[in-house]
């Protein structure tokens, strides 16, 4: 046997024969700990102890034992694969391509009653009205909506702060509830609001509509207050009443927490707020270089290792929780679970390969303008309107699904054209950000080595497979994915801006 080696990422092995060889299905591999993880395009992965590892590289495993049928039944045994069934299910990682966009976010206003330091929406004073999406500019929003291909989708209401604009959020909900039986298209309403502005009469309208809520909540008021600041009253408090009164009335009520350099010293007292606040998970969300947040980084910014440390205690902490009974878990983890375990696609359009921009959601600016996907229309709310694929007054469904960039956009978002993502043991279930990459790096194209979309999703994963290897963990990261009834809808969980 030559003493060459074979480059096999994360991972070593010595150059197997040419009739080895003829046995191996296409596989991708990384070292976690002390074995070796392989996964391949159809989405199956196995974790392998070195002398397996070896053995499997080797085509030296024994036809009829338990590894080679695990492996066999995954794909990763040449000859052996039913190409049928795995075809199935590489389709049903990918439905979403011919469905259409499934996430409509309508941003009503710019104005905002509040000045969160991170904001990443470049919100204005909540006196300039002249920010306001008309009556008008909604009803034919609403309408280009329904003219798309999704025989089911959601609206979500965003802002600024949309409660701003209660005249034209009240007439969007009423309108799209008369619009859909007739058109025989089930839509699905979500707000997302700082609950400021919320009074009893509102939240009744929106609880008797089914209009699901979301709100911010980044840990304790010693936090919250100083991320989210509030001139005309106390931010926190707000929220904690409001969040109580939408639970009491049965309605989906669900909250997000955006991590700024305050928050990394207490991943333990923010996962515990959420729990005292009845909530039964957790999104943990890093700041992006967006907005405000780009303005202030120097002040509230961190590096990718020191989120990744918050992210690990407070992913411990969690599984240690539901170790001792509690039922709580934590979102994003849940997602990238769901497709590593289930197959599935949990809807999360940040995440695709090719990526959401327009296939799977759209943004709709006040005026009528139209963008790939909201963090673009942030993009452009600093001057660059690069991700501005129509306006509602002059623009089909067909012409913004046509457009160069949205098409710019696939391709760049396409794992397979990317050098380093191409070979990525994680490409079966990650995706890439067009818009973050040219935040960040001044390319829809981005340069993995360095960057930090790539390093924070490639260190979750290495958590998550992680702590899969180990069975009692094993066991709290499975039961997440069986979680039905999630209190945040998956439109809020697609979003990484509140």
């Amino acid at each position: 046997m030559s003493n060459e080696t074979l480059e096999i990422p994360e991972a070593r092995a010595r150059l197997p024969s040419s009739k080895a060889l003829r046995t191996l299905g296409d596989f991708y591999a990384r070292q976690i700990g002390n074995h070796t993880l392989i996964t391949n395009d159809w989405g199956h992965h196995a974790s392998l102890e070195p002398k397996q590892f070896e053995d499997f590289v080797h085509g030296r495993l024994k036809t009829g034992d338990a590894l080679w049928h695990e492996l066999k039944n995954k794909g990763f045994i040449k000859g052996q694969q039913d190409f049928k069934a795995l075809a199935e299910l590489f389709k049903s990682h990918n439905a979403y391509l011919w469905r259409g966009p499934s996430l409509h976010i309508m941003v009503l206003t710019l104005r905002c009653n509040l000045k969160c330091v991170y904001c990443h929406s470049s919100v204005v004073g909540a006196d300039q009205k002249e920010f306001d999406m008309s009556l008008e500019t909604a009803r034919k929003t609403v309408d280009f909506i329904f003219s798309g291909p999704a025989k089911s989708f959601t609206i979500e209401f965003q802002g600024g702060e949309p409660l701003l604009n209660w005249p034209v959020l009240k007439f969007i909900v009423e309108y799209a509830r008369r619009k859909a039986p007739i058109t025989g298209k089930k839509v699905i309403l979500t707000m997302v609001s700082n609950f400021s502005l919320m009074d009893d009469e509102k939240l009744d309208f929106l609880v008797w509509n089914g209009v699901s809520l979301c709100t911010s909540l980044d840990g304790p008021a010693s936090i919250h207050d100083r991320n989210r600041i509030y001139l005309g009253g106390n931010s926190h408090q707000s929220v904690s009443h409001w969040l109580k009164a939408v639970v009491d009335r049965k309605n989906r009520a669900g909250a997000l927490m955006t991590t700024t350099r305050l928050s990394l010293k207490h991943p333990r007292e923010i996962v515990d707020e959420y729990r005292r606040m009845g909530q039964t998970q957790i999104f943990l969300r890093p700041l992006h270089y967006l907005g405000f947040a780009k303005r202030c980084w120097e002040t509230i910014g961190y590096t990718d290792v020191e989120y990744m440390s918050f992210y690990r205690e407070a992913m411990d902490y969690i599984i240690s929780l539901n170790k001792e009974g509690h039922v709580f878990h934590e979102a994003a983890s849940a997602m990238l679970l769901s497709k590593i375990i289930k197959h599935a696609d949990p809807g999360y359009v940040d995440l695709r390969s090719p990526c959401g921009a327009t296939l799977g959601q759209v943004s709709y600016n006040y005026n009528g303008e139209i963008y790939t996907c909201d963090e673009g229309r942030m993009v452009a709310a600093d001057g660059d309107k690069l991700f501005k694929i129509g306006h509602i007054d002059k623009d089909s469904f067909n012409d913004i699904v046509d457009h160069p960039t949205t098409k710019a956009c696939c391709t760049a978002s396409d794992t397979e054209g990317q050098p380093l993502c191409q070979s990525c043991t994680y490409k079966p279930y990650c995706g890439i950000c067009p818009v973050l990459n040219y935040a960040t790096q001044n390319t829809i194209w981005g340069q993995m080595p360095t960057n930090s979309y790539c390093y924070l999703f490639m260190h979750m994963f290495d958590y998550l497979f992680e702590r899969l290897a180990q069975p009692e963990s094993r066991r709290v990261l499975e039961s997440w994915v069986g979680i039905k009834n999630s209190s945040v809808q998956p439109a809020c969980l697609g979003e990484m801006k509140v």
